[in-house]
C-alpha cells in the first residue's frame, strides 16, 4: 500500500477554502500514486474551532461539505480526513459532537471514527465541545488493514506531562490493534512547543515496537491565533525504524511504501537545531496570523535594543521587508546610540523606517496634566526621578502613535515586549503593550538574545542579505529609557536569574520554596528576590489578561492555557 500523508494548513472556520485545499491534495495523491491519503484533525474546519462549533449552522456546513467531499474526490483512492460530526445523527439538534475521521472510497463512506481521549489542559479544552467515541474502527486498503486514530488516543498526555488524566481510561492503539489493525494511522492538530517533537517521536516509536505494527502520524501545519502547528509527518517501522518524515512548517505530502524493506531516514526533528525550529514557528506565526486576519503589512517601534530588533527581523522575514515599518520614536531620555541602532536594524533588513520625536507630544501632555497634579496636592510630572507616571506617559504616548499609524495605513502593530518582562510587569498598558499581535512574549529575555545571535549567524538561511541584527543591539545593556542613565537591571534581577525564576515558577510550577530550595548557594537566588519575583508576576496578572494575543512556543505561555485569577489571596508557600 502506498500511504500520502498530507499535512495541511487549513483556516478555522473557512469550511469551503479547507475542503477545496482537501480536494487539491487528493488529486496530487492520486498523481503520486498513493493507494490512500491521510489529513490531519478536523482538517476540515480548521483546528481549534472552539465556540464556532457552538454556532447554528456550522456543524451542518461541516456534514454537507464533509458528504460532497467524500463522494466527489475518493474515486480510485482511500481518503481520510478529520471533521466534527453529530454523534447522534441529527445536525439540527445533536446529542453531542464527534472529533472524527471519516473514510471514503469511491463516492461512499467506509466508516468514520470518534476520538476517544479528549484532551483538557493547558490549551485544550475538548470536553467542553465534544463527546468521546467508544469504539475502535479499520478499513481495508490494498489487502493492508488500518486503525484510526486521533492525536491524544496516541499521546494519551505523556507529551505534556499530563498521563495521569487517562490512568482509567481504555487504550485505543491496544483496542485497534485488537481489531486487526497492521497499519495506524494517526491525524493529529498537535501545536507546536519546543522539545516536544522528540517526544512525539519516542511515544510514536514505542507504539509500533510494542503492537508489532506501522505508525504513521500527520499533524496539522500553520498558525491560528497564538498557535503554531509545525506538520513532521512521520512513520514507524514495527522495529522501531523511521521510515518516513515530513518536513516542519510548510505544507507537504509524504510518501510511504508498506511494508517497506528501507532503513530509517533522516529526521528532521532531531537535525535542526532549537533556534532554528523556533525561528521557524514565529515566522510561520507571523505569517498566518497577518494573512488569515487580512492584514498585509505591519508596523513596530524600533528602538534600537534586542526586542524590537528581533521582531523586525522576523516580521520582515514573515511578510517581505516592503511590507514592514520601523517607527523610531525617541524621546526626553532617548541615547543617540538607540536611534542609530533602530536605523541599522532598518537598514539590514530592508524595511522603510521613520522617526516620530515624542518630545513634542510629551511636553504638551505635561503642560495639561501639571495643573490637574497640583489641584490634587500632588508633585508634578517628573518632580522627582524615577516617577512612573512620567515614564508611563512616555510609553503610552508612543503606543497611541503607533496606533494611529496603523489606523491610518491599515497595517498591524507588533509589540516587542518579551517573556521576562510580561511576566513582572516590566510593560506599560495602553504603551508599548499597545498592538495586535505579541511575537515574544513566549519568549524569556535570554531567548531573544539566543534567537538574534542564531540569525547573525545563519541570516542567509533565514533569507537576510546580511545578518540583521546589529552587534549594538546585542551587547549594550537592555533599557526602556524613560528616564536618565536606565537600565533594566536598575528594578530587575539578572536575567539569567531572572529567566530561571519564571521558568520554575511558571512552567514547572514550583513554590518559592521549592525554588529556593533547589537553586540554593547559587549568586542571585536569595530568598528575597525568588519571593520579589514571584510576587511581580502575580502582581502583572492584570496586565497579562488586557495583553495582545501572542504566539505560544513553550509549554506554558502567557495566554489561553494558564488561567490564574487576578484577584486572589494566594502567596506562595
Amino acid at each position: 500500500m502506498r500511504l500520502a500523508l498530507a499535512q495541511t494548513n487549513p483556516t478555522v472556520g473557512d469550511i469551503a477554502g479547507n475542503a477545496a485545499a482537501i480536494a487539491k491534495s487528493i488529486e496530487h495523491a492520486k498523481d503520486q500514486g498513493a493507494d490512500c491519503v491521510v489529513f490531519p484533525e478536523l482538517a476540515l474546519c480548521g483546528y481549534p474551532p472552539r465556540d464556532l462549533l457552538l454556532q447554528g449552522g456550522f456543524l451542518r456546513a461541516c456534514v454537507d461539505a464533509a458528504k460532497e467531499l467524500g463522494k466527489k474526490h475518493s474515486s480510485g483512492i482511500t481518503v481520510i480526513f478529520g471533521s466534527p460530526l453529530p454523534v447522534s445523527g441529527n445536525v439540527d439538534s445533536p446529542d453531542g459532537i464527534a472529533n472524527s475521521l471519516l473514510a471514503y472510497r469511491g463516492g461512499q463512506m467506509l466508516g468514520y471514527y470518534d476520538k476517544r481521549l479528549l484532551p483538557t489542559y493547558d490549551i485544550f479544552d475538548e470536553d467542553r465541545y465534544f463527546t468521546p467515541g467508544n469504539r475502535a474502527l479499520v478499513v481495508e486498503v490494498g489487502g493492508v488493514t488500518i486503525g484510526l486514530t486521533i492525536c491524544e488516543d496516541l499521546w494519551k498526555g505523556e507529551d505534556a506531562g499530563f498521563a495521569s488524566h487517562y490512568s482509567d481510561a481504555p487504550d485505543p492503539v491496544a483496542q485497534v490493534v485488537q481489531a486487526g489493525a497492521q497499519v495506524i494511522v494517526s491525524a493529529s492538530a498537535s501545536p507546536f512547543v519546543l522539545g516536544k517533537s522528540p517526544r512525539h517521536r519516542t511515544i510514536l516509536k514505542k507504539h509500533a515496537m510494542n503492537h508489532g505494527v506501522y505508525v504513521a502520524s500527520v499533524n496539522q501545519v500553520g498558525g491560528n491565533d497564538e498557535l503554531v502547528f509545525d506538520g513532521h509527518a512521520a512513520a514507524f517501522a514495527p522495529n522501531g525504524d523511521l521510515i518516513a518524515a515530513g518536513p516542519g512548517f510548510e505544507e507537504a505530502m509524504t510518501i510511504v511504501e508498506l511494508p517497506t524493506k528501507s532503513g530509517s531516514v533522516t529526521d528532521p526533528v532531531t537535525t535542526k537545531s532549537d533556534e532554528e525550529q523556533l525561528f521557524r514557528a514565529l515566522v510561520l506565526g507571523v505569517r498566518d496570523y497577518c494573512r488569515k486576519t487580512g492584514f498585509k503589512s505591519a508596523l513596530l517601534g524600533l528602538s534600537g535594543g534586542i526586542d524590537s530588533a528581533v521582531t523586525a527581523a522576523l516580521a520582515c522575514a514573515a511578510l517581505g521587508s516592503s511590507s514592514v515599518l520601523g517607527v523610531a520614536l525617541p524621546g526626553p531620555y532617548s541615547s543617540e546610540h538607540s536611534k542609530s541602532d533602530a536605523y541599522d536594524v532598518a537598514q539590514r533588513l530592508g524595511m522603510k523606517c521613520i522617526t516620530v520625536p515624542i518630545s513634542p507630544v510629551f511636553d504638551g501632555a505635561v503642560s495639561t496634566i501639571d495643573p490637574a497634579l497640583v489641584s490634587l496636592e500632588a508633585p508634578k510630572l517628573g518632580e522627582r526621578l524615577p516617577d512612573l507616571a512620567e515614564e508611563n506617559l512616555q510609553s503610552r504616548l508612543r503606543g497611541t502613535i503607533l496606533m494611529a499609524l496603523s489606523n491610518r495605513t491599515g497595517a498591524i502593530v507588533l509589540t516587542t515586549g518579551n517573556k521576562s518582562e510580561l511576566a513582572v510587569g516590566y510593560c506599560t498598558l495602553y504603551g508599548d503593550m499597545n498592538g495586535g499581535l505579541a511575537v515574544l512574549c513566549d519568549l524569556t529575555k535570554n531567548w531573544v538574545y539566543r534567537l538574534a545571535k542564531w540569525m547573525n549567524a545563519h541570516a542567509r538561511e533565514c533569507g537576510f542579505a546580511a545578518p540583521p541584527i546589529p552587534a549594538a543591539s546585542i551587547e549594550k545593556a537592555p533599557s526602556a529609557e524613560l528616564r536618565p542613565n536606565q537600565t533594566d537591571q536598575d528594578s530587575l534581577p539578572a536575567y539569567d536569574v531572572l529567566d530561571e525564576i519564571l521558568h520554575r515558577y511558571v512552567e514547572r510550577k514550583q513554590s518559592a520554596g521549592d525554588i529556593i530550595r533547589d537553586c540554593s548557594g547559587r549568586e542571585g537566588f536569595d530568598e528575597a528576590t525568588v519571593r520579589r519575583v514571584i510576587r511581580l508576576t502575580d502582581l502583572s496578572e492584570y496586565k497579562r489578561k488586557q495583553a495582545a494575543i501572542g504566539l505560544k512556543v513553550t509549554g506554558v505561555a502567557f495566554g489561553s492555557g494558564r488561567r490564574m485569577p487576578i484577584a486572589q489571596g494566594w502567596k506562595s508557600p
